[in-house]
């Protein structure tokens, strides 16, 4: 948000900016290092400089929308992220993201302690104060975090199964849009799968996914390397084509759900445990079966059928 001031008096900008927003001296020089204090249309170069006139600030301000934490402690929320919503904001510009429902409720020292893709929905921690940031935060380094997700996929699975395969970065997208592939030069990713429930009639299983390492979209494209995509994935199981019409934001709703097979991405962050001086295991308030409802008809959708085969031809070369 851009807020506008008139200054008659000549105050030290780190002052003005720290008294102005009740914010700490550091927060106060980030703003001035990103550019985002300007004196008359100018860019303040010095932190200890002294400002008057015009004064401009681009400065984040959180608006609520109404996502109330699920649970809370003295030191941490829980959320449940609704899809297609951001964990952060991209850029100044974005209208809406969990940031604003996390600083709305904890204040301005709050904060994400991980990321969800925007299309997952699901549990999201968010630390209420600096400590417990550097806990959570470094609690998902060291894996001392569990976590499962629920998804709902193509075809039917009868039996609980693992893929152990490396996962590299995807360093060329003239080929194809993934962001990472199945390559033995990648590290090591490791996912356990549980079916839950099958519907005959949609021809999908909702399963539960363990990841037991962090590795980019590893659930995403461990079950596509099974043949068994997640439905409503706009990169994992579709052509090239629906893939970067889907990057381009020129994919109609119609056309999503016909070739992606679902609305939106059937990925949900379902349960976190952990220990932050008591055992916690918390589970989302969302019942993911009822999202079935988002899947296209089998009949209408087409999606699935892509073989892979520019990751196969990748990794040959």
């Amino acid at each position: 948000m851009l807020k506008r001031f008139k200054l008659e008096d000549e105050p030290l900008a780190f002052v003005w900016l720290m008294r102005t927003f009740g914010i700490t001296q550091g927060e106060a020089q980030r703003i001035i290092d990103r550019g985002r204090l300007l004196c008359n249309g100018q860019p303040l170069p010095d932190k200890s400089a002294r400002i008057s006139g015009e004064v401009e600030v681009v400065i984040f301000e959180p608006e609520s929308r109404g996502n109330a934490p699920i649970f809370t402690t003295p030191d941490f929320y829980l959320f449940d992220k609704p899809s297609g919503v951001l964990v952060h904001p991209k850029k100044m510009t974005t209208p809406y993201s969990m940031l604003d429902e996390v600083r709305h409720w904890g204040g301005q020292f709050a904060n994400a302690a991980h990321r969800i893709d925007k299309e997952t929905s699901g549990l999201l921690l968010a630390s209420r104060h600096k400590a417990a940031e550097r806990f959570l935060k470094g609690a998902f380094e060291r894996k001392a975090i569990r976590k499962s997700y629920r998804a709902w996929v193509t075809g039917r699975i009868d039996k609980a199964f693992s893929v152990d395969a490396p996962i590299l970065l995807n360093q060329d997208y003239d080929m194809i849009k993934h962001k990472v592939f199945i390559d033995p030069k990648g590290k090591r990713a490791y996912t356990s799968f549980f079916p839950l429930r099958y519907d005959e009639h949609l021809d999908a299983t909702l399963l539960e996914c363990i990841p037991h390492t962090g590795r980019t979209h590893q659930i995403r494209i461990h079950l596509f390397h099974v043949k068994h995509p997640i439905l409503g994935d706009p990169i994992y199981g579709t052509d090239y084509r629906t893939a970067e019409a889907y990057l381009e934001d020129r994919l109609s709703p119609e056309e999503r759900r016909i070739h992606t097979g679902a609305s939106r991405l059937l990925l949900h962050a379902y349960s976190v445990r952990f220990n932050y001086g008591a055992d916690y295991y918390l589970i989302s308030r969302n019942d993911f079966s009822m999202v079935s409802k988002e899947i296209e008809e089998v009949d209408r959708r087409n999606f699935g059928s892509y073989s892979g085969w520019r990751e196969k031809k990748r990794n040959d070369d």
